[in-house]
């Protein structure tokens, strides 16, 4: 490995560093806890956690304006790996299930929908699955998703509107929901496991990226690396959940993988390709430049499917 491309990483904000500690650097857990542990007290992490007002609110919103709201605040300080704990965190994370829970048992955020959204009952579930919090109605939300999953083995927020072909997107997020509240909960631990595996086949036999159709990308942005991920789905994020999720490397993930170390520049790192446009507190890296988000991810990915 990369022995500058590993100092670089390691100098820098406490939620990429214990990570490298973990992933990259196999160091025991006693000793990239205690780099977790800053999250809450340097860096971004307390930035953002400042930006919390006395409701429990960030953003002066629930689900919008993005992408400063509570819920992607949230899954920003998911990803930085928060302690889940957190009494901020925690009070942010009941609000959104509070205002969001609805008579069909998943999310619903939107005045205009007389139906749960399925995307968003994903991501909510991994917020609160992640941040502990102990309410029953979080099985509601796992029983609306699991009772969604279309014939082709994932999920789309169109169902509503007619839609029988599954979407990267609504897919990825629920998938992350569910891991996250499995690994919370022994409800429905087979039944997940199942669905699990009816999703990740959807998207070997896409390829990761590719439409069913034509074989073709079906969107550019699927092959360009950008953290924050938002709502929106791109290989990385989808190799990442696989290594945790610890699924076989599978010779249909190869092109993907191909695209990963492609993308890698000769001096070791990735770059940050365009951010999602809307709102943020804070830019934590420029587009185009050197992202340590990225090389993190993309190392980590590759050191586990190639050894490399």
């Amino acid at each position: 490995m990369n022995e500058n491309i590993i100092t670089w990483l390691l100098d820098s904000d406490p939620s990429i560093k214990w990570q490298v500690m973990r992933d990259l650097l196999n160091l025991p857990e006693k000793e990239y806890s205690l780099e977790r542990a800053k999250i809450e007290s340097e860096g971004w992490g307390r930035s953002l956690l400042s930006f919390q007002d006395s409701n429990g609110i960030w953003g002066n919103g629930i689900y919008s304006p993005k992408w400063i709201s509570s819920t992607y605040t949230l899954l920003l300080l998911k990803n930085f790996g928060l302690n889940p704990n957190n009494h901020q965190a925690q009070k942010g994370s009941l609000i959104l299930l509070n205002k969001g829970f609805y008579q069909d048992g998943g999310i619903n955020f939107f005045g205009s929908l007389k139906h749960s959204e399925t995307c968003v009952t994903g991501m909510i579930l991994s917020l609160l699955s992640y941040f502990k919090i102990n309410d029953t109605r979080i099985i509601k939300l796992a029983e609306f998703l699991l009772n969604q999953q279309l014939k082709d083995g994932g999920w789309n927020c169109q169902t509503f509107n007619g839609a029988t072909h599954s979407s990267f997107h609504t897919t990825i997020s629920v998938l992350e929901g569910l891991k996250d509240f499995n690994l919370e909960n022994d409800i429905y631990g087979n039944e997940i496991i199942k669905s699990r595996d009816r999703a990740i086949e959807f998207l070997l036999e896409h390829q990761l990226y590719k439409s069913h159709r034509t074989g073709k990308t079906v969107d550019n942005r699927m092959i360009r690396f950008t953290f924050p991920t938002r709502w929106r789905y791109d290989i990385l994020r989808c190799l990442d959940f696989f290594m945790e999720c610890h699924v076989p490397k599978d010779e249909r993930m190869n092109d993907a993988i191909g695209i990963t170390q492609k993308r890698q520049k000769k001096e070791g790192f990735w770059i940050q390709n365009s951010a999602y446009p809307g709102q943020v507190f804070f830019e934590m890296e420029e587009t185009g430049k050197p992202s340590r988000w990225n090389t993190l991810r993309a190392l980590r990915v590759l050191n586990y499917y190639t050894g490399k």
